[in-house]
């Protein structure tokens, strides 16, 4: 369906659009006035509302997804109703499949048959659901309200064409809701991908057993042969790659054998170079394990502890006699990272003096102090690779290359030097609207000992190997590395998903243990694990950034399955349980405390109920039982637990294998104050070069908004004292002698930061 009848944009606020103020723009999508004005009328008469008339256009469209920024220009906040006509020789049922930017609703001949609002970005089939059409002539009516940012939407009724690769994603979330529905309008659960993979196929290989049960009861056949491991990781691949398009490199090796080694796409796309086993990418983060394992190196050598103070290096850094080497190695140091500075990109393209850019960050305040949060951190590593430089008595770059690299034969690793010729380098791109363009060419010289190493797929099978049989870390090291961090308290931290030792991430996947890490930069994403149970290494590296259908974690997992799922453990198949009384919805309402101070807020609406995070859409939740629920746009479930009393305490959330405890936040009433004192706190504060809040005041409420993000309301508890619903936040207005406010602090997630007014 490319060709629509397109009403002209219709402005959501009466004056000047705020983006920002998404309350005012929810109440606008429910008020069913204009909708009933515009379904009243027949399509191409032009209407009138508020005293202004609006008139139909045809919009056509290359593709199924119409834009609408390209037919109407860059409009914020506003709704565009589009009118389709579907002919059918008699009554049928069908699926419709929709994707928006943003807020829709749908109707039907009439009537309303899906609604959505939601904050997203325009994409093929995100919602599907069922319709009766009847013979002849049919009317769709879209509304689709844009919040910010560019808008669009596609929207089509599907058939068997489409249905095989629906069925392969759902087989592989374990949503057996869709495919349920799937089957009910006549998917083939035996259609096969190019590459020879069922449904059920799919289903296996992903632990999915209550989505194998569906599909061997609606007819699966379990004799169809799966396809080799082989074909199966060249169409992850080839199946995300169309023309000529960046791409990545690929290494799978067990027991120290390699059993693939593939690149796939260009390495350079304007001189039409490929991809090949040995093309050297950025590695970025990665490069983490490399410093660590270089301070552990010298750990052995006599030449520092893990337990040294910061203090002993740099006696001048502040707080330093309270960092330890350790604390940088897991991030547990509480120093702020210098690549979250609002201004850092714009200095990355020319060669920085590590003196000069440790000045730029030591005496930046602290997020937390030292050893009490987990917080990731480039700042910490970028000093540890400045005291290799100092404690090797030569460089980073030498230390590495002779205590690492040449002994190991990593031939094709090293520090990326701006402007120096590298054989076999893969450029780094991003894709920019509708083509790749080159990304921003980093001078890595910014990213130190946090990621400036360049490497090959086959150099990081070298490298685990040389890891994990103990040839790169004493045991001693080793021990380091793969130990999970504690806090303070002797707590794990929460959001350092399954733990971090030393340079290392180290969880399960389904069930397998994993030590890993990741990398992204301007053009750069990568990622390396090792499966130390079953002596396996999966190296995947890309050259785009955003990964534009190559995500290497998500690639490397799929691969693991591939080559694992025997051995790993099931996960969970999802079916909502229609049985659940949507009356016990209400208990469940209210919000919830992650780490960080981002809070869910989860509320019923009519008979659904809806969760949303800080600063995400709102995705409605489905019952798995009369506690339990999951979502659909993500695999992830949350448990509401209740007290003795029957009263809902926290929720439990579970995804990617990670558990966070979330406490449910007692509800706050604001404090009863004059709103006229809020015109002494109205202004602009400055939290750090770069990053402000700005306060302003409509009629008797209050709101506040970090440059760059949603503007929120704030909500008094005294005078001077103040805070959020969607965040948990704290903000305290500072007066001096003479009563005139001066300033504010900010308090989120334990970390408080003071800012003075500006304006």
């Amino acid at each position: 369906m490319t060709r629509w009848l397109v009403l002209e944009p219709i402005p959501v606020f009466k004056g000047t659009s705020k983006p920002e103020d998404l309350e005012t723009q929810k109440n606008i999508f429910d008020e069913e006035s204009v909708d009933r004005a515009v379904a009243r009328g027949e399509a191409g008469e032009v209407l009138s509302l508020g005293g202004k008339r609006y008139s139909w256009r045809f919009v056509q469209s290359a593709s199924d997804i119409v834009d609408l920024t390209k037919a109407f220009g860059n409009l914020e906040c506003v709704s565009a109703y589009a009118w389709a006509e579907i002919d059918v020789p008699e009554a049928r049922e069908a699926l419709v499949a929709l994707g928006s930017d943003d807020a829709v609703k749908v109707w039907l001949n009439g009537e309303l048959v899906h609604e959505n609002w939601i904050w997203r970005p325009v994409a093929m089939d995100s919602d599907l659901f069922p319709v009766s059409l009847r013979g002849g002539r049919n009317q769709l009516l879209v509304r689709v309200q844009n919040l910010r940012g560019g808008w669009g939407f596609c929207c089509r009724v599907i058939g068997p064409a489409s249905f095989r690769d629906k069925l392969m994603r759902f087989a592989a979330g374990g949503n057996c809701d869709e495919i349920s529905l799937l089957v009910a309008h006549g998917a083939d659960v035996n259609s096969r991908t190019a590459s020879g993979l069922t449904a059920l196929h799919v289903a296996q290989m992903n632990g999915r057993l209550g989505v194998v049960q569906l599909l061997l009861d609606n007819g699966a056949n379990g004799d169809i042969p799966r396809p080799s491991q082989e074909r199966m990781v060249n169409a992850l691949f080839t199946e995300r790659l169309q023309g000529d398009s960046p791409g990545a490199a690929v290494l799978i090796s067990q027991r120290g054998s390699i059993l693939y080694e593939k690149g796939f796409g260009l390495a350079n796309i304007e001189k039409r170079i490929p991809i090949t086993p040995e093309t050297k990418f950025r590695i970025g983060s990665i490069t983490k394990q490399f410093t660590a394992a270089a301070i552990l190196k010298l750990q052995d050598a006599g030449l520092v502890e893990l337990m040294d103070p910061l203090s002993k290096f740099i006696p001048d850094y502040p707080r330093g006699s309270e960092v330890t080497i350790y604390h940088l190695l897991t991030h547990t140091s509480g120093i702020h990272s210098y690549t979250e500075k609002p201004d850092f990109l714009k200095t990355v393209s020319t060669e920085a003096k590590p003196e000069s850019l440790i000045a730029s960050f030591k005496n930046d305040k602290f997020d937390f102090d030292p050893g009490t949060q987990w917080r990731y951190n480039n700042s910490g590593y970028f000093l540890l690779g400045y005291l290799v430089d100092r404690l090797s008595k030569g460089s980073y770059e030498t230390y590495l290359k002779e205590s690492f690299f040449d002994p190991l034969g990593m031939k094709n690793t090293g520090v990326h030097h701006r402007g120096g010729e590298l054989a076999n380098e893969a450029a780094g791109y991003s894709w920019a609207g509708d083509k790749f363009q080159k990304a921003l060419d980093w001078d890595m010289s910014h990213a130190g000992g946090a990621g400036a190493l360049y490497s090959t797929v086959t150099d990081l099978h070298l490298w685990n190997e040389a890891v994990f049989n103990g040839e790169a870390l004493s045991k001693k090291g080793s021990s380091s590395a793969f130990t999970p961090v504690t806090l303070k308290n002797g707590s794990p931290p929460q959001n350092a998903g399954g733990g971090y030792g030393c340079g290392w991430a180290i969880s399960s996947f389904r069930g397998a243990k994993e030590i890993s890490h990741g990398g992204g930069l301007d053009g750069f994403v990568t990622y390396l694990a090792r499966y130390p149970d079953h002596d396996m290494t999966i190296a995947v590296l890309t050259n785009c950034a955003p990964p534009r259908n190559l995500d290497p974690a998500w690639l490397s997992h799929e691969i693991a399955q591939i080559y694992l799922s025997e051995d790993m453990a099931g996960q969970e198949s999802y079916s909502t349980d229609r049985s659940v009384d949507p009356g016990l919805y209400d208990r469940f309402a209210g919000r919830y405390e992650y780490p960080g101070g981002a809070v869910l807020e989860v509320t019923k609406e009519k008979d659904k109920l809806f969760a949303q995070m800080t600063g995400q859409p709102r995705f409605e939740i489905f019952p798995l039982s009369t506690c339990e629920f999951f979502w659909k746009v993500v695999e992830a479930r949350i448990i509401f637990v209740s007290n003795d009393r029957g009263e809902i305490i926290c929720a439990i959330h579970r995804q990617g294998g990670t558990e966070i405890k979330a406490p449910k936040l007692a509800e706050e009433a604001p404090a009863r104050i004059d709103p006229a004192v809020y015109d002494s706190l109205v202004g602009e504060y400055e939290l750090a070069p770069g990053v402000t809040v700005k306060v302003s005041r409509e009629a008797d409420r209050l709101f506040g908004q970090l440059n760059g993000q949603a503007r929120f309301e704030i909500f008094p508890r005294s005078n001077v004292e103040f805070f959020l619903r969607v965040a948990k936040v704290d903000i305290r207005f500072l007066k001096n002698g003479s009563g005139k406010v001066t300033g504010l602090t900010y308090t989120q997630g334990g970390v408080e930061q003071t800012g003075k007014k500006i304006r």
